[in-house]
């Protein structure tokens, strides 16, 4: 009953991410003007903002001009309502929770904006920090120097590479790595960031292999950061046990 509940509530937090997602790269206000189609630039009403119902019930178009509504939407939605689940799946009810919730909305925000237009916007990762900034400091899950240690060491990680490869990691990755370090300190930004190198060269071979990318195509990496981040959360501190478990 609780995971159906967490479900939808990550569903309608879905919506409005979609909203963030077209808005915030264009420069206009996630409050106003209210949703209208894209197409005949009706306003929606109530009955056309139902997150996935909606979308089903008028067959993926718009109830007025029957213009395709991108299949996005909807994905978006269940995505998040997914992910909300499986975090209160591994948490629990528990004081991490609300943590994760939050940072999830993050990571999926960024993600899907770096993913459109290979940007990670400075405003985003700021009221990201500043969310982090506040989680810590109500669960005192890590200290300010814990917090501090994890910026410098995501962000100097990333802009080492950024460095080496010339180009290779655009600044704000460097930017985004710092700001993950604010969320998990120094021990799970440092597995966030192998997780993440590893998601992203598994996808590089798969995407090269299957020649859906050239070698020269760029390839945003700030949704393998976001996925890398995410297992941290929900399983950082098992894989670390098992690490030393199995090498030390």
């Amino acid at each position: 009953m609780i995971g159906c509940i967490v479900f939808v509530f990550g569903v309608m937090i879905g919506s409005f991410l979609n909203v963030c997602i077209y808005r915030i790269p264009n420069g206009l206000s996630i409050v106003y003007p209210p949703s209208r189609c894209g197409s005949c630039q009706k306003r929606l009403k109530a009955r056309d903002l139902v997150p996935v119902v909606s979308y089903l019930l008028l067959g993926g178009r718009c109830r007025y001009c029957h213009s395709a509504v991108s299949l996005r939407y909807p994905l978006v939605e269940v995505l998040t309502g997914a992910v909300f689940v499986w975090c209160y799946t591994v948490l629990g009810l528990s004081a991490l929770l609300p943590g994760a919730l939050i940072l999830s909305f993050f990571l999926i925000l960024i993600a899907f904006i770096d993913y459109d237009h290979q940007l990670i916007l400075d405003k985003v990762l700021l009221w990201a920090v500043g969310a982090g900034l506040l989680v810590n400091l109500c669960t005192a899950q890590h200290s300010w120097l814990d917090m501090l240690g994890g910026s410098l060491l995501g962000g100097g990680l990333l802009l080492t590479v950024a460095l080496v490869s010339r180009g290779g990691m655009g600044g704000g990755d460097v930017k985004f790595a710092a700001a993950l370090g604010i969320w998990l300190g120094v021990q799970l930004t440092l597995l966030s960031l192998f997780l993440s190198f590893f998601l992203g060269g598994v996808s590089g071979i798969f995407l090269l292999l299957f020649r859906l990318k050239k070698r020269k195509d760029m390839i945003p990496f700030g949704p393998y950061l976001s996925a890398g981040a995410l297992l941290t959360v929900l399983y950082g501190q098992d894989i670390i046990v098992w690490y030393f478990r199995l090498f030390w």
